[in-house]
């Protein structure tokens, strides 16, 4: 059996002399093979490609990721899919969706999106090269991406990583969540979408929240509570509150979800049902789960 020709290598850079080294050959190789090109990394590391790249950066498909991928949960939907989908054939993408600033609210949702990044794309012909700052990230997140990426390149070179398993990363990540505020808005076991809509209309406004997002807070919560619903324990239990700038809203229920990668795959056009969680990623600005025998439990943040 031929090996998977899925490659996903993490690129470990000291300063931006390193991270120039290692992603403007990648970008111009893939040029030149006649492969579409996308890079999705942080504002600031955005411009240092864009000028090294000079006039062929216009041959690149460029991201800020701080923006594309704010909830990590839509990095494989609406960046890597959306992109490697329009484009048959062998793809090229950089993808940095770990840095220093991420939150430890956020982190675990990053080191769950690059362990499922392996099995989102197995078998397809693609390569995603993930950029990992040593100098700033802590050590616990460098030993992550060791775990998550069968390959390391760094300033000796191109090395297998021993370290590699991904399913235990997955394993390791999925923890209860931390505790709620201890104000919190709640609707115990309940199917009664009406109620709970009414319930975030409430919170979510006198929460700070825009019109739109008020919109989207109701969107998120009829999802969750729905695929409660259907897909669950037949009921779920709505939690809203805020808390550090962000509003929260949680749906619980007696249920295990059992596809880690529910939510993040793109719809099909002639796709009627399922997109629920998918709508959730693409709305809210971090999703976090937890799930097991005892019950799942879905965490949206909205921004204030």
């Amino acid at each position: 059996m031929s090996a998977s020709p899925f490659a996903h290598p993490a690129l470990f850079y000291r300063d931006d002399a390193e991270y120039l080294t290692g992603t403007v050959p990648f970008v111009w190789s893939g040029l030149a093979a006649g492969e579409p090109v996308a890079v999705a990394v942080p504002g600031r590391n955005l411009e240092l490609l864009r000028r090294e790249l000079g006039a062929d950066a216009g041959r690149v498909r460029l991201l800020d990721m701080t923006d594309a991928g704010r909830n990590p949960g839509r990095i494989i939907p609406r960046v890597l899919r959306a992109f490697a989908d329009a484009h048959p054939g062998p793809v090229r993408i950089i993808g940095e969706p770990v840095w220093a600033e991420r939150s430890a609210v956020e982190y675990p949702a990053c080191v769950q999106h690059e362990a499922l990044i392996n099995s989102a794309f197995a078998g397809r012909d693609v390569t995603i090269l993930c950029p990992y700052d040593v100098a700033r990230l802590d050590p616990a997140a460098l030993a992550d991406a060791e775990a998550t990426h069968p390959v390391v390149i760094d300033g000796a070179g191109r090395r297998p990583s021993s370290a590699y398993d991904p399913d235990d990363v997955l394993a390791r990540y999925n923890r209860p969540l931390p505790p709620a505020s201890d104000r919190v808005a709640e609707l115990p076991d309940t199917t009664n979408l009406a109620a709970a809509r009414a319930m975030a209309t409430t919170h979510a406004a006198a929460g700070g929240l825009s019109a739109e997002q008020v919109s989207d807070v109701l969107v998120v919560v009829t999802e969750l509570l729905s695929n409660s619903v259907e897909h669950g324990s037949g009921t779920g239990t709505v939690r809203l509150w805020s808390e550090g700038g962000e509003f929260v809203c949680e749906v619980h229920d007696g249920g295990k979800l059992t596809d880690p990668l529910a939510g993040r795959r793109p719809a099909t056009p002639e796709q009627r049902r399922g997109r629920g969680l998918l709508l959730v990623n693409y709305l809210a600005d971090l999703v976090r789960l937890h799930t097991g025998d005892h019950g799942t439990t879905f965490r949206a943040y909205f921004r204030t």
